[in-house]
């Protein structure tokens, strides 16, 4: 796994670029649309620090490229690499979905000699598998191991892209601190 620093402040340089994009592109902004631009510039600037080595990043970034105002902010972020990432994202689906299907006629024949207790458990874990399976993004086709795997993956880079907003945001108060009380210090 890389270096949490460095993945840090590669989704900090992404996102910057992203929030530059996005500003640049449209003047006045509402408060949703800022919203939403910080977060799809957050977003994209977390799965390409990853380099679309995993299959989340590589979903974020296919559910981001089908609305087409998000096409100049990928290409910025992304360059050449979008199209890559698209194709290899849509070849990787269809697999995995094939996997899970072929992975639950195996289960269905193995349930028939079950206990109660155990068949109690497992409709626990799996309600909680399919609730994992809506949070991850592409998790939908994914089968369980390759779910765990990209769900600690997916935690590890939402970790790093929470400190680097609170990073930021910290450091925007400090210099908007110091600059009023330079302002007050003017004016007596």
């Amino acid at each position: 796994m890389r270096n949490p620093s460095s993945l840090k402040q590669e989704i900090l340089k992404k996102w910057v670029m992203g929030l530059q994009i996005c500003s640049s592109s449209k003047k006045e902004m509402t408060i949703l649309e800022r919203k939403k631009a910080i977060k799809l510039s957050a977003d994209i600037a977390m799965a390409s620090a990853r380099n679309a080595s995993k299959y989340w990043s590589r979903a974020l970034i296919a559910n981001a490229s089908k609305q087409d105002e998000n096409k100049a902010l990928l290409d910025h972020i992304l360059g050449c690499d979008l199209e890559k990432i698209k194709k290899k994202s849509s070849i990787v689906s269809i697999k995995r979905k094939k996997i899970v299907l072929r992975s639950k006629k195996i289960l269905k024949k193995r349930v028939k000699n079950i206990g109660v207790a155990s068949y109690i458990a497992k409709r626990l874990v799996k309600k909680r598998t399919q609730l994992l399976k809506r949070l991850v993004p592409g998790g939908e086709s994914m089968d369980e191991l390759s779910l765990m795997e990209e769900t600690l993956d997916y935690i590890v880079s939402l970790r790093a892209q929470v400190d680097v907003m609170r990073h930021l945001a910290n450091a925007s108060m400090h210099l908007d601190h110091k600059v009023s009380s330079s302002m007050d210090q003017m004016l007596l």
